[in-house]
């Protein structure tokens, strides 16, 4: 072999300066299971938090950011129309733990005012959700007619109305009353 190996013509960059190009010095692997499994838990946790802030801010860009049951264009529509709706399903909880309180008193009569008051809830949520999910549907097939699934997507903004709007995750990005 005669042949000269040639070179690359610049010398091996050290560790350091290659770090610093790529942003930074990395971690060290874990050396154990307990370390491994510590650093796992924080990135997690920081992912979590990602999400966490991505539901509280509501309008983000990045889909990526939100719960796998909130991304999409379609339920971007359907938590819009839903949290521009009025609606009585948010009147469940407070007046069922009305309903609990007043059931630890003796008193019959409280008792059973409260009782008819929530069983008069119920059926007024129960008209309110048809309604709703009439209208969500129609909004569907007029804005997504390619869209096959829509028991899904009407389940989960019924779902939605349900819940306290101050409470509601993503947060609501429409006031109510506005024009979907």
């Amino acid at each position: 072999m005669t042949e000269q190996t040639q070179g690359k013509g610049r010398p091996t960059p050290k560790r350091s300066d290659a770090q610093k190009r790529r942003g930074g010095p990395v971690a060290p692997p874990p050396t154990n299971r307990r370390q491994a499994a510590k650093q796992l838990r924080a990135k997690q946790a920081e992912q979590r938090g990602k999400v966490r802030r991505a539901g509280l801010t509501g309008a983000t860009s990045d889909d990526k950011m939100l719960l796998a049951r909130d991304r999409g264009p379609v339920r971007r529509l359907v938590r819009d129309v839903i949290d521009s709706r009025r609606s009585l399903g948010w009147l469940l909880l407070p007046i069922a733990l009305l309903v609990v309180v007043s059931g630890l008193s003796k008193n019959l009569q409280l008792q059973a005012v409260t009782f008819g008051i929530w069983v008069a809830t119920m059926a007024g949520v129960v008209v309110d959700l048809m309604l709703a999910g009439a209208a969500l549907r129609r909004q569907l097939k007029a804005r997504f007619p390619q869209e096959q699934k829509l028991r899904g997507h009407i389940a989960y903004g019924l779902l939605r109305t349900t819940v306290i709007r101050r409470f509601r995750m993503p947060r609501p990005q429409v006031e109510r009353g506005q024009q979907v």
